[in-house]
Order: C-alpha cells, then structure tokens, then sequence
C-alpha cells in the first residue's frame, strides 16, 4: 500500500504540479480514505521520497555491522553508496524526481533535510570510532561532510545527464578523492595505497575487498574482491606496471 500510494502520488505531481495536488486528489485516484494515506506518510513531501527511510535505516545496520572495521573512513564511503544505489535502481523515477525536486523549494528543503539526517548518522559513527582521539569528533564531522559532499556531487552530475552512464562509478571516483585525503589523515590507507617499489607486490584495500597485484617478470597476476571498485584495481596494476 505504502509504494502503491506513493506512485500514485508522484504520477498526480508530474501531471498537475506537486503545489496543485492535494491528499485527497491522490486518496481518490489511489482508491483510499485520507487516513490511510497519513497512516504511511506524515505528508505530501514524504510521498515524494518513500525510499529514503528504509535506506537510512540499511545505512545504519551496515555501520552497526562494521563497527569494528580497521578503515572506518571506507566504512562510510560504503555507506554513503548505498543511496547511489537506490538512485541507480530505478533511473527514471530518479531523473523525475530530481527534476520535481528543482522546481518546488519546499522540496529542495525536505531533500536538504534528509541529507542532513545521512551526514549525522555517518558522523556519529566515527565520533564512536574516534573518540579517543584528538579533535576526534571536528575530525568525524569533517569527513561525514566531505563523503557526503562528494557522493551527492557525482550523483547529481549523473541525475542532470538524465541518468546516463554509470553512477557508481562517478561516485566510486568521487568517494576515491576523499579517502585519498582523509584515509590518510585518519592513520588508515588511502583509497589508492602506493605500490611499495621496493617489491613486486602491491596491495590496497578497496571498499569491496582486498585488491592484490603479483607482478613476476611479463606477467601480472591480479586477484580482487568482486565488490573492489574498478579504479583501485586500474590503479593498482598500473602501481605493479611501474614497479617493473
């Protein structure tokens, strides 16, 4: 009833404007009384983004789960993704709703507000995470904004093609340049760990596994996680190339 009510809702908003529906324009075409509509969402804008809460709420598990991950900025990085993917589940009705979402500010206020509650849930997981350590929590803070930034940077860049190509992997390259940064500065590997050029080995940690490269004379035998993001393993042959 929940996902049958809020396509009805949002095929009401595309035809006659989100301003000019009203619930009982979309209980009438869904076939409802008005408290079953309020039973699944407290309002209009609600209807608009019926997703967001379950995703919130897998976010926070995958945290929960990986509460004592070495790479808690991965962690995070992982986490974030998960709303990519919801986006990339359905194109259209993201590319739709994106657009809806430009046009009505009460909605861009109510994204911006959801947005707010996936920056504190990544926050608070690294303040757990660092609260030992110094400036630990600005430290949290900053990196929760920056995931975030970044993710929702490659993902509008993607909503804005009309959703063409690949949002993972613009986010993967996104979320790259802040674990570039921050992996770094939290003590942890970087998302493109250097090769050691002493050895033929190199190894990094991707946010779906472990990535390593044996480089033995012409040959380069490679093995990766099957969630590893192509651009470490990209980068870590070409680490292995170097080393040659």
């Amino acid at each position: 009833m929940r996902q049958a009510l809020a396509e009805v809702a949002f095929q009401l908003f595309l035809e006659r404007g989100f301003e000019q529906t009203t619930v009982d324009d979309i209980v009438a075409r869904a076939g409802v009384g008005r408290r079953s509509f309020f039973r699944y969402f407290p309002s209009k804008e609600d209807a608009v983004f019926p997703d967001h809460e379950r995703c919130l709420a897998d976010m926070t598990a995958l945290l929960e789960e990986r509460r004592d991950d070495p790479d808690p900025v991965g962690a995070v990085c992982d986490a974030a993704r998960l709303v990519m993917r919801m986006y990339a589940a359905n194109p259209e009705f993201s590319v739709q709703r994106y657009g809806l979402t430009q046009e009505v500010p009460g909605l861009r206020t109510y994204e911006l507000s959801v947005v707010r509650r996936y920056e504190r849930t990544l926050a608070g997981y690294l303040r757990g995470r660092w609260a030992e350590a110094s400036e630990g929590g600005l430290r949290a803070d900053v990196v929760a904004a920056a995931v975030v930034a970044a993710h929702n940077n490659a993902l509008r860049s993607w909503l804005r093609s009309g959703g063409v190509g690949d949002a993972e992997v613009a986010v993967d390259q996104a979320l790259g340049l802040v674990r570039d940064v921050w992996g770094k500065a939290a003590g942890l590997p970087a998302a493109a760990g250097a090769a050691d050029r002493g050895t033929d080995r190199a190894e990094g940690r991707g946010a779906g596994g472990d990535v390593q490269v044996d480089a033995g004379g012409d040959v380069i035998v490679m093995v990766a996680a099957k969630g590893a993001p192509m651009w470490r393993v990209v980068q870590q042959i070409e680490c292995a190339l170097g080393s040659g």
